[in-house]
């Protein structure tokens, strides 16, 4: 079960910020302001309970998540940067990348 949250959080995180992209497109000024004030109210969240001992979180990257931004990235004409991340993680198909590998693959692809 908490591997299907994880998706649906990992989906409303991209929405969030794809519609942020938007707005700062539109240049209302808005999402600065917003932005600053969930700054603002993240750093005054974790000034509270400091003697909790905090658990660190491992986010599995699937495969799946992998593929689809690649994919993307492929469409949208960077067929040729996606085939040299590929063969920066020692493959020529996504395939053979290593599983642990996902995570910061998936961050280069998003970069291009």
């Amino acid at each position: 079960m908490s591997n299907e949250l994880f998706k649906i959080a990992e989906g409303l995180h991209l929405m969030s910020e794809g519609v942020r992209s938007l707005a700062e497109q539109s240049g209302c000024g808005c999402c600065k302001e917003m932005s600053e004030s969930v700054e603002h109210t993240v750093a005054s969240e974790e000034g509270h309970g400091e003697t909790e001992e905090k658990q660190p979180q491992t986010i599995q990257v699937t495969i799946e998540e992998v593929r689809e931004v690649m994919a993307n990235k492929s469409q949208d004409g960077k067929t040729q940067q996606v085939k040299a991340l590929l063969r920066k993680y020692g493959a020529e198909k996504l395939s053979g990348v290593q599983p642990e590998q996902y995570k910061a693959l998936l961050s280069d692809a998003k970069a291009l």
